[in-house]
C-alpha cells in the first residue's frame, strides 16, 4: 500500500498564484484580529451581507488575475498517473473555484469550498474530505502556503505537510516542510512513494 494515497491542496497561493493584500482587506472589514470567515459569519444582518459583498469583490478581482503555479499542471498529471487522489480545500467561494478550474482545465477528485460551512484553520474540512474519499489520515498529505493550512492539518491529525513558497517565515511553519517550487514538491512526494528512488 502506498504511504500517500491522497494529496489535499489549498487553492490560492498553492495551485494558483494570486495577489491578495490580506492586511488591507482585514482593515476594510474591521475583523478585529479574527479570521475573516468566522468574523463575517458571526455578524448580524445587514452588516453580515454588506461585509460578504466587500470580501467577494476583492476575491473576484484577485481571481480574475490568477495564474497557474509553475509546474502545477505537470505535478497534477504525475499524481493522476500514480492513482493518487487529489482534493482541493479552499476558504474561497465555489464560484471562484469553478472559474479557476475551468480557466486552467484542472480536475480534482473532490473539491470543498466555504459554502459547506467548513473552513480552515479548523481541521474539519480535511477530515470531511478524507471521509468522503475513504482514505485514512496517515495516507494523506497536505500542500498549502499558509499557517492556516498547517493548523488545519495538525488539528486533523495529518502529519505530512508541505508549505509552498519563497520568503516564508520559517518559524511559522516549524511543523511543516518548506518547498520552494512545485518541481521540488514533486521530488519530495516521489521519494515518499518510491522509498528514495
Amino acid at each position: 500500500m502506498k504511504l500517500i494515497e491522497c494529496v489535499i491542496f489549498d487553492m490560492d497561493g498553492t495551485v494558483v498564484d494570486v495577489a491578495y493584500d490580506w492586511k488591507m482587506i482585514k482593515q476594510k472589514l474591521q475583523t478585529q484580529g479574527k479570521p475573516i470567515l468566522t468574523y463575517i459569519q458571526n455578524l448580524e444582518e445587514p452588516e453580515r451581507s454588506r461585509k460578504w459583498a466587500i470580501l467577494e469583490k476583492y476575491e473576484e478581482e484577485a481571481t480574475a488575475q490568477a495564474t497557474l503555479k509553475e509546474g502545477m499542471e505537470s505535478f497534477l498529471a504525475f499524481l493522476e498517473e500514480k492513482n493518487i487522489k487529489k482534493a482541493l480545500v479552499t476558504n474561497n467561494s465555489r464560484k471562484n473555484v469553478d472559474y479557476l478550474l475551468d480557466k486552467f482545465g484542472l480536475n480534482f477528485d473532490f473539491v470543498l469550498s466555504r459554502e459547506e460551512g467548513l473552513w480552515k484553520p479548523s481541521g474539519a474540512p480535511f477530515l470531511f474530505v478524507l471521509e468522503k474519499l475513504g482514505i485514512e489520515k496517515k495516507h494523506c498529505c497536505v500542500v498549502g502556503d499558509s499557517h492556516f493550512d498547517v493548523k488545519a492539518a495538525k488539528e486533523a491529525g495529518i502529519g505530512i505537510v508541505f508549505i509552498l513558497g519563497h520568503g516564508k517565515d520559517l518559524d511559522l511553519f516549524s511543523e511543516a516542510e518548506m518547498v520552494h517550487t512545485v518541481e521540488e514538491l514533486e521530488q519530495k512526494i516521489a521519494k515518499i512513494l518510491f522509498g528514495g528512488s
